[in-house]
């Protein structure tokens, strides 16, 4: 007998995933609800987690991704969408969302139902993303902007406010620049080949025509003109160019014949000129028979993964938070961070001393007793007083396991984490810092960004090659360090007001991090290491996962995570922040509220502390999806 769900969301993620189906057009997809990133692939579409509490913003945004990621899925053609794609970064980015507005306002016409639904889900990341705070253009998003006066023009339906506050800042320099080419905007709305014509003319108004690249038809003009030149001088044949043909290929044939007995290598019979010099120079340096030994083989970028590739690691950074502000904008970050959470201080401070308490009562508890020095055994002098001849007897304080023991703190300072959630992870990690320190456990505080979003200096440099296929990581790492492990907690308290800067979270490529922070402590002298990694969802980059495979970076983190837990000198813990990392960590804990954090991460870390094998296993017992 099967039995019955008990939980109440579940009906209303089946009804959803039906009608998704319908209105794409498409009984045979394949409907997904994830913590990750929204998307379309083929015939799968990933749906945003509802939880349990079906609260009316995870109802609103799950109705109006479903509706409009069906809508992408009908009226969307990938291979027309590439083909007249720009070059450069920004005209991509207002390219892509001129699309996506395009398959949303046809929806809303062919079907008015959506469009509330489709508004909702606006509404709500339009807020997440701040966008009702934004008073200067510059902050606002010129791509958002161009999308949602598309919308508007089509719809005749009004924004949400917080989406429309970001269209205000941008809306009178958009029609200015493109107000002829927008009055063509109905006519080509239906038809997707018109539609991008349209959207490369808008990009050029807006003076990113530099960043279009050729136009797709002079490009196919070009190549049927090439091939028809072709084909008339293989019908002229001209003997004179014949012959001309005939003596280039012999010389180069020579020359290769030349090449190949010079290094005795006769494999290489049908080598281009071209090729051939660079073939006689690496022949040069490996004769026949020996191994080479110069230079030493490229070392693999990942220790996880040998096959994990990075296009770029000049424009990676490892620095020190100090380094990334001025001491006196630090101290005013700091001041930002402490007057913020002045509240949740307290809570966080109680929840610290408890976690202190149980690891000094382990070191008081521990004792060795009977013996004939040390300390005066106070609880066993009634013996001696009912037996005078019984000798004093001594006790001495053994040694804790923990004391030898280093804590590494890998934050996420992801975009996604802006606002509540990175403040308390911050405060958190300063709290537990001086905890921690007061009980001889070393602490080091690290956190992982990019330097750049959707690509940096990488994205750039491929571009400039030409855009070779596969080329692995694609943005610019940086990696922050708040707090040494030797470092003392006062010298580093105000780096940690570095999260609160402006412009500081971007992409969050977690694989490399983690296999960065397992090096640091690697490399440490105590005998017992602990990682705690935070964070609120899975690897994403742009950049890298729309020339890579879709699950790259989120393979990545797995063979890292499974490379640490093999290897056993770490012992690796995650809390995940509205994100089921129980998924990828053996020994994790979800939190659905940035307000539990304080108490997962003192629970985590008292339990693994914690001597009794029965008081350690409660760290298992809070993992909840």
């Amino acid at each position: 007998m099967v039995s019955k769900s008990d939980n109440p969301a579940d009906p209303f993620k089946k009804a959803l995933a039906e009608a998704t189906k319908v209105l794409a057009d498409n009984p045979e997809l394949s409907i997904n609800y994830s913590v990750d990133p929204s998307g379309v692939s083929g015939d799968n579409i990933r749906l945003p987690q509802v939880s349990r509490r079906m609260t009316k913003e995870e109802v609103l945004l799950a109705r109006g991704t479903a509706d409009a990621l069906a809508m992408h899925h009908k009226y969307h053609n990938s291979d027309l969408h590439s083909r007249f794609a720009p070059d450069g970064p920004m005209a991509r980015e207002i390219y892509e969302a001129m699309e996506t507005a395009r398959c949303e306002a046809i929806g809303a016409k062919d079907m008015p139902g959506t469009t509330g639904n489709i508004n909702a889900k606006i509404g709500v990341e339009a807020k997440r993303k701040g966008f009702d705070k934004l008073t200067d253009r510059a902050d606002a998003p010129l791509a958002d902007a161009a999308a949602y006066l598309i919308r508007t023009l089509t719809t005749k339906k009004d924004l949400p406010s917080s989406a429309n506050n970001v269209l205000n800042l941008w809306k009178d320099f958009i029609l200015d620049q493109a107000e002829t080419t927008i009055e063509n905007l109905t006519e080509n709305l239906d038809n997707q080949e018109r539609f991008a014509k349209f959207s490369r003319q808008i990009i050029t108004d807006l003076g990113y025509g530099d960043q279009l690249g050729d136009e797709p038809e002079a490009e196919a003009e070009d190549d049927e003109n090439q091939e028809q030149q072709d084909e008339n001088e293989e019908q002229a044949d001209d003997p004179e160019s014949s012959g001309t043909d005939e003596n280039n290929d012999e010389t180069l044939d020579a020359e290769d014949q030349q090449s190949q007995d010079e290094q005795q290598d006769s494999a290489q019979a049908q080598m281009s000129s071209e090729d051939s010099s660079d073939e006689d120079f690496d022949d040069q340096e490996l004769p026949d028979g020996e191994a080479p030994l110069e230079p030493p083989p490229v070392q693999p970028i990942s220790d996880a993964d040998p096959n994990y590739q990075v296009f770029e690691t000049n424009f990676d950074e490892e620095i020190r938070a100090e380094d990334l502000a001025e001491q006196v904008e630090l101290e005013r970050l700091r001041a930002y961070l402490d007057q913020q959470l002045e509240p949740l201080k307290g809570a966080v401070s109680r929840l610290a001393n408890k976690l202190q308490r149980r690891l000094q009562a382990q070191q008081n508890r521990s004792w060795l007793f009977d013996l004939e020095e040390g300390i005066l055994d106070a609880g066993r002098l009634a013996r001696v007083i009912t037996n005078p001849t019984t000798s004093l007897s001594f006790k001495i304080e053994k040694d804790t396991e923990f004391r030898d023991t280093v804590v590494t703190l890998l934050l996420d300072n992801s975009g996604s984490m802006r606002g509540r959630p990175i403040s308390i992870a911050a405060i958190c990690a300063d709290v537990l810092a001086r905890t921690l320190e007061r009980c001889n456990v070393k602490v080091e505080i690290l956190g992982f960004t990019t330097r750049a979003w959707k690509g940096g200096q990488s994205r750039e440099a491929w571009l400039n090659q030409d855009r070779p296929q596969q080329p692995g990581r694609l943005n610019d790492l940086r990696h922050i360090i708040y707090k040494g492990a030797d470092a003392p907690w006062r010298r580093a308290r105000s780096n940690l007001g570095l999260m609160m800067k402006e412009g500081l979270l971007k992409e969050n490529i977690d694989g490399e991090a983690l296999e960065w922070a397992h090096r640091r402590m690697t490399a440490r002298p105590e005998a017992r290491k602990i990682l705690m990694v935070i964070s609120d969802g899975a690897p994403v980059d742009d950049s890298t996962l729309s020339v890579n495979p879709a699950n790259y970076l989120e393979k990545h983190l797995r063979d890292v995570i499974s490379m640490v837990e093999k290897i056993k000198n770490v012992e690796l813990l995650a809390i995940g922040i509205g994100h089921d990392v129980t998924r990828y960590y053996d020994r994790a804990v979800t939190i659905t509220d940035v307000e539990q954090l304080a108490g997962a991460m003192t629970e985590q870390l008292a339990a693994l502390f914690d001597s009794d094998p029965k008081a350690r296993a409660r760290v298992n017992q809070l993992k909840r999806g």
